[in-house]
């Protein structure tokens, strides 16, 4: 093979890893975030988060409220997201052929996620508070071999925060807070690369008895990695004894990825390659770097204490999806830059929900929530199978002594019939996902 037309070469990026690092998935809420960071507020489909007092949470949820605390109070909690999710559906490949392979099993997970918290209260009106969280993030796994493989195989996303927070009482009835956000994200992805139609693209090659569309299967994973830094600001403002009204920003969070890309070529993929001093440099494992962007998110709530045993919460928030325009991916190999196109769109989410005082011992609470997605049809992949949802709630505090409780919490997510209709290198693939998520909360706090 002595010569490979530029289109072979765009379309190795198209079909290798272009959307190596689209790895926004359905883990809980729209896009990729995670709303996990309070089993309290869960229980509540985390409505009020921004406004509450005695959850040590507020200290990356609003900083401001952390004012009304006293003492010491150590908080921990930790979720279980158990996901479901299978395709139902079919693909086509370069040629109008169907794609073979299984509908990829259940691409969902059983994921941990651990948050913990502490908050001071000095004698001065300021308070000082800790938080180790997991804002966004997801864990998602299909069969190999399974018919969206050209699209999206695995995804396993981890963005940890540790934020630190002041706070300070500007009056008595308002207080304002402000945290530093030091972040760290850690990708690793993979899809099947359809190396029979790379060939079957190039008339040279063509006449291979391989270079047909599903008969060369390799596979690309990328992994990258970096530390970003953020902060997020707070308002608090108590009109009465009775109504809390919190206001937070969290700020958008920019990483610069750094990695390696792994390729998995057949062996007579290789030979061809290996033929051309043209061919030759590609789908070489190598060096990798992408930037990312988090959204930034405006939050709004209030808590309002009707009597003393029952309590009314509401939570609006708005994320800045739209920062994420695409991710551009570039190769320290001689390969062009390959960009993942998301044309996301600002979401909103609103909740409200109730707690009640059974007795000294027991508070009983619920809520519900709506999570509107960022992702439109058009940009929508198997990575990505979003959809607007519903959140249905349940909890309960046990207080065990006046100064030790614990939390439980359950809630089910139903998203609103995900859809997918997208193609990569050719192929196309299209159908519905059909499943849910359930949350396991348990969490305690101890107050010093």
């Amino acid at each position: 093979m002595a010569t490979t037309p530029r289109y072979t070469q765009n379309t190795v990026l198209a079909v290798g890893i272009a959307a190596a690092l689209a790895f926004a998935g359905q883990a809980n809420a729209a896009g990729f975030q995670l709303k996990e960071n309070s089993v309290k507020s869960q229980g509540s489909a985390f409505a009020g988060t921004a406004a509450k007092t005695g959850d040590s949470s507020v200290v990356t949820n609003n900083p401001a409220v952390m004012t009304q605390f006293t003492g010491t109070t150590v908080q921990a909690d930790l979720t279980v997201i158990d996901l479901n999710y299978e395709f139902q559906g079919s693909g086509t490949d370069a040629l109008g052929r169907p794609l073979t392979g299984s509908n990829g099993g259940n691409a969902g997970d059983v994921t941990p996620i651990p948050a913990l918290s502490v908050v001071h209260k000095l004698d001065n009106g300021v308070a000082l508070g800790a938080m180790i969280s997991a804002p966004f993030g997801l864990k998602t796994e299909y069969d190999a071999g399974w018919v969206g493989r050209y699209a999206a195989q695995t995804s396993d996303v981890k963005i940890v925060d540790l934020t630190l927070s002041g706070a300070i009482d500007i009056t008595d009835r308002f207080s304002v807070g402000l945290g530093v956000i030091a972040s760290r994200a850690d990708v690793t992805l993979s899809k099947a690369v359809d190396f029979g139609s790379l060939l079957f693209a190039n008339p040279q090659t063509r006449p291979l008895p391989f270079a047909r569309p599903q008969a060369a299967d390799g596979l690309a994973d990328v992994q990258g990695d970096d530390n970003g830094f953020g902060y997020i600001l707070g308002a608090n403002l108590r009109p009465t004894d009775n109504l809390s009204i919190g206001v937070s920003y969290r700020s958008e969070i920019d990483y610069e990825l750094e990695g390696t890309v792994d390729w998995t070529v057949p062996g007579n993929v290789q030979a061809v390659l290996a033929s051309s001093p043209t061919t030759r440099p590609l789908f070489q494992n190598g060096a990798v770097a992408a930037e990312l962007t988090t959204p930034s998110i405006l939050n709004v709530g209030a808590a309002w204490q009707v009597t003393d045993a029952l309590q009314l919460s509401a939570t609006y928030a708005r994320t800045d999806w739209s920062s994420l325009r695409e991710v551009r991916i570039q190769f320290d190999n001689p390969d062009p830059d390959s960009v993942e196109p998301f044309e996301w769109k600002d979401t909103y989410f609103a909740a409200v929900g109730a707690e009640f005082k059974l007795n000294d011992s027991w508070k009983l609470r619920g809520g519900v929530a709506y999570d509107e997605t960022p992702t439109s049809l058009e940009h929508r992949t198997p990575r990505l199978p979003d959809a607007n949802r519903i959140f249905y709630s349940v909890g309960a505090t046990w207080a065990m002594s006046d100064a030790f409780d614990v939390n439980f919490a359950y809630t089910h997510i139903a998203p609103r019939d995900p859809k997918i209709d997208t193609t990569s290198g050719g192929s196309r693939v299209a159908g519905n996902f059909d499943g849910d998520a359930n949350l396991f909360g348990l969490s305690a706090q101890y107050r010093f």
